[in-house]
């Protein structure tokens, strides 16, 4: 069985919630690879969460695939028991699997107390990263700035690609997805690829996004862009039906 024990210090810590976006690759030849992409939220993410072993068997059926793209929101603030104390936690992510995993984390993000973090957890033999950085957001439009990947899948049709990970703001998710626009342009300028996805929780529906707001929103009006999961998809696990992770 193969795990990466991931070990976060206290100033990253605090009360830790997870917002787990999940990237799996599947191969299908040794020549090439299909990538599967998905993207979900777990709210309130922590050791108290992962002890609870239907939870945290529920996490790892979801997460037994090559690649993984993890967001963890946190308090920085709260919570922590001691300036030494280190928080690690386990993620069996492929128990069928002797692979070696490795991860890329971003630094804390948000307007106030309440801080998140994109995490991105990939198996070394598919996949390796070429580059990352932190979207500067000049004008402040994001609470949570995307935290950018290049990446390599040299078994893939693509060979490399750069993703950029959203959780928008709920109120704030028009403004938010249509800036989503400008980092493609900052990527575009910066690395010369266009190979580009977008993904994770925009929440892109119901009362945050209705139908007259897509007008506003440059990806979504520009052609240039395909968007993968239809308006009318319920991506949520609760009594809503709303098509919040694109």
């Amino acid at each position: 069985a193969a795990s990466l024990r991931l070990s976060i210090p206290p100033g990253k810590m605090g009360t830790l919630a997870l917002a787990l976006s999940l990237l799996a690759v599947a191969l299908t030849c040794p020549a090439t690879a299909t990538l599967r992409v998905g993207a979900f939220n777990i709210q309130a993410f922590g050791d108290t969460k992962m002890s609870n072993e239907e939870v945290a068997g529920i996490i790892v059926s979801v997460t037994p695939q090559p690649l993984a793209m993890p967001r963890p929101p946190q308090d920085g603030t709260s919570h922590v028991t001691s300036a030494s104390h280190v928080t690690v936690l386990p993620l069996p992510l492929c128990s069928l699997s002797t692979s070696t995993y490795d991860y890329e984390i971003s630094g804390p993000l948000g307007r106030d107390n309440y801080k998140e973090m994109y995490l991105f957890i990939y198996r070394t033999d598919v996949v390796s990263v070429v580059d990352t950085y932190q979207y500067e957001d000049p004008q402040d439009v994001f609470s949570r700035e995307p935290f950018i990947l290049r990446i390599s899948a040299p078994r893939t049709k693509a060979e490399e690609f750069v993703l950029v990970p959203l959780h928008s703001a709920p109120h704030d998710a028009v403004a938010e997805i249509d800036a989503l626009y400008d980092v493609y342009l900052a990527i575009v300028n910066k690395w010369g690829t266009d190979n580009i996805m977008f993904l994770g929780d925009f929440n892109a529906d119901c009362a945050y996004v209705q139908e007259s707001d897509w007008s506003a929103i440059r990806l979504r009006t520009s052609d240039i862009f395909k968007w993968l999961l239809p308006d009318d998809a319920d991506t949520t696990v609760g009594k809503s039906d709303c098509a919040y992770d694109r």
